[in-house]
């Protein structure tokens, strides 16, 4: 970065008091980076424990309403020491870090009124389950891991009793999950309490114990670990099931938008521009959505014109829906079908990307007490301190429901070079503060999920044209989550006028639709990212082809997204126009 280094350069000629406004700025960014840092693992031993903290792993999160907010009161003093702070002398990259840390603390006012603890669950995640993605990606190799794992486990009682007052208070305040949705929370929740402490999904580290360690320690680690769960964490289910089907189901709130409820389109306004990471109105989302609707529809009729179909698009949708050849006949199958994708994206990285990250990844089913109501697919991060590969997770439940078409797709957006790529490039950026590593602007993430699946056909992945009308199905997906969503929660919308973007526009098998539409429906404003993210970096992609011509370099242009870790869509806009600047006097290597 030549021309930053020589204006800095300058300035320290012309001024020694500059060395030490920098030194001062840079120490006042460093300390206020640290503080907010030891506050969050302070207030989430979750994370802490992942980080190494031993003690951190005894521990479940404190949620309640005085942690709150004293975490808000916090966020009030960093915010005053961050505007504080002169950046005019800052280094380039001390001013990035500035510049996230800014918006990582005006996120968290902006979404603050909302007290999203009211409503601590999704339709098919919440506090409920989580623990057991947590479980999945903690290393026990000596005896203590498992007692400090047993310790958090007692701490269950507690943690569940104070969602359950957060829950109690969504429902004085009119703030609870639609009815719609509820049928397939209560379940989760029963698939978690009406098994056997043997067969609890909690209770697999007890039932095949490191045997690196003592036989007897085994033996009197697997009894206290089952006792654990019998006291603490079977109750803790048999309490909230008994909560959810007595009192929460029948004050749940009949609409399924936000905007039902107090402040609801004020709400939604607000979370619109938090998943975003944009300045944008529901209103202007949703005719970005409209117009890509119509786009995407006229290349799945170029598709269907060009295989000689005769029939309408919505018999050329019942033909995919319906024909055997389109469908694994395993779990198993459909698990090797996923992996042999996974491996030919894997044998084009190098040809796309300078840099690739050391972590690998495998491809995993979901898990079965969660499969029902799950999404089709998803991104389980890895943890390289704690020895975890990141994990591409397949639903292999009802496969009449999973059709091969959209494997592809869907294996480029959570695998390489989508999530799976992403996340562990910014987890093993060396330099640069903690946060960044984990830092996950949904617009940049989810858009870049949804850029890998467009790349896929320059890399050649989809082999055949039902493959390629997967992918426009996969993209048409996400601009009716564009429409579904808005219309949902700020323009009154049934379930049925949702369903019917996707019913009528795509592939998707309806299994899907509907656990989708469940989806959106308990989880306001986050499937706005996955469209506005891609469509700002074909954007970018675009500048940059136009600007450089013949100097374009796709290796460099991708590692040049993704270098810096996730970051909003306004940052990442500055950053490229920065590189093309940059790309333009750079001599050929």
């Amino acid at each position: 970065m030549l021309r930053p280094f020589i204006i800095a350069f300058s300035v320290c000629l012309l001024s020694t008091p500059a060395f030490a406004q920098d030194d001062a700025s840079k120490d006042l960014l460093d300390s206020l980076i640290t503080d907010m840092r030891e506050a969050s693992m302070a207030s989430d031993p979750i994370s802490a424990g992942f980080e190494g903290d031993k003690e951190a792993r005894r521990r479940l999160p404190d949620v309640s309403p005085d942690a709150g907010r004293r975490q808000s009161q916090a966020d009030a003093t960093f915010r005053s020491r961050l505007a504080s702070i002169p950046t005019v002398t800052l280094s380039d990259d001390d001013k990035l870090n500035h510049a996230l840390v800014g918006w990582v603390l005006s996120r968290k006012e902006l979404v603050g009124p909302i007290d999203g603890s009211r409503i601590p669950f999704t339709n098919d995640s919440g506090f409920y389950n989580s623990i057991t993605y947590t479980v999945r990606n903690t290393r026990f190799d000596t005896a203590q891991d498992y007692y400090d794992y047993m310790a958090r486990l007692q701490d269950m009682p507690r943690f569940f009793g104070q969602h359950i007052a957060n829950m109690r208070r969504g429902i004085s305040d009119g703030y609870t999950a639609p009815t719609e949705i509820m049928p397939g929370v209560v379940t989760g929740v029963r698939n978690m309490t009406e098994v056997t402490a043997e067969n609890h999904p909690l209770a697999a580290p007890f039932m095949d114990v490191n045997p690196r360690i003592d036989e007897i320690e085994r033996a009197k680690i697997k009894a206290e670990g089952l006792a654990v769960i019998n006291a603490s964490v079977l109750s803790s289910y048999q309490t909230l099931l008994a909560f959810m089907e007595n009192e929460y189901v029948p004050a749940a709130r009949p609409d399924i938008g936000l905007s039902s409820t107090p402040g609801g389109r004020e709400n939604y306004a607000r979370l619109v521009k938090y998943y975003t990471t944009m300045d944008i109105t529901p209103e202007e989302v949703h005719q970005i959505g409209l117009s890509e609707v119509a786009r995407i529809r006229s290349e799945m009729d170029a598709i269907i014109a060009a295989v000689g179909f005769e029939g309408s698009f919505a018999d050329f949708l019942n033909f995919l829906r319906t024909d055997p050849q389109f469908y694994a006949t395993s779990r198993e199958d459909l698990l090797k079908e996923a992996a042999y994708i996974a491996k030919r994206a894997d044998g084009k990285m190098p040809e796309f990307f300078g840099t690739l990250p050391r972590l690998s990844y495998g491809v995993i089913p979901v898990p079965q007490e969660i499969e029902q109501n799950y999404t089709t697919g998803r991104y389980f991060g890895g943890n390289a301190k704690q020895g975890k590969a990141g994990n591409y997770v397949v639903n292999t439940y009802d496969l009449k429901q999973r059709p091969l078409y959209n494997l592809p797709a869907l294996t480029l957006h959570e695998g390489v070079p989508g999530h799976h790529h992403q996340i562990s490039l910014a987890a093993e950026q060396k330099d640069v503060p903690e946060f960044r590593q984990n830092l996950y602007p949904h617009a940049f993430g989810e858009g870049w999920g949804l850029y890998s699946e467009k790349l896929g056909v320059e890399m050649g992945i989809y082999q055949t044209p039902y493959e390629d009308f997967g992918r426009l199905t996969y993209e048409m997906w996400r601009a009716c989550r564009l429409v579904m969503d808005t219309g949902i929660h700020y323009m009154g919308w049934s379930r049925a006028q949702a369903e019917a973007c996707l019913l009528e526009n795509s592939a998707l098998a309806k299994h899907n639709v509907k656990t989708e539409t469940d989806r959106y429906i308990a989880w306001p404003g986050q499937a706005l990212a996955y469209k506005m993210g891609e469509l700002k970096i074909l954007e970018l992609r675009k500048r940059a082809e136009d600007s450089l011509g013949e100097k374009f370099d796709i290796r460099r242009f991708h590692d040049a997204v993704l270098v810096d870790g996730a970051v909003p869509l306004g940052i990442l806009e500055t950053r490229i126009n920065d590189w093309i600047d940059e790309e333009l006097v750079r001599e050929d290597d």
